[in-house]
């Protein structure tokens, strides 16, 4: 994974956390519930990116 997509992914986490903590003081449930899918969706990708990396690895261990 590169770097990049590490700093995006978490961008979009934080970006999530914000959005989730301003509904609760708003009292807003439709922001703190786009807050909770972002945070998610971010954690998704990061999740993908390890499994690629992992593969990645494991490739070249076997072909070493």
């Amino acid at each position: 994974m590169s770097f990049t997509d590490k700093a995006k992914n978490k961008a979009e986490e934080l970006a999530g956390a914000a959005k989730e903590k301003f509904g609760d003081a708003t009292d807003n449930e439709r922001m703190r519930a786009e807050g909770s899918t972002e945070q998610s969706e971010a954690r998704a990708k990061q999740a993908g990116e390890h499994v690629k990396d992992a593969g990645r690895d494991a490739k070249d261990a076997f072909t070493q």
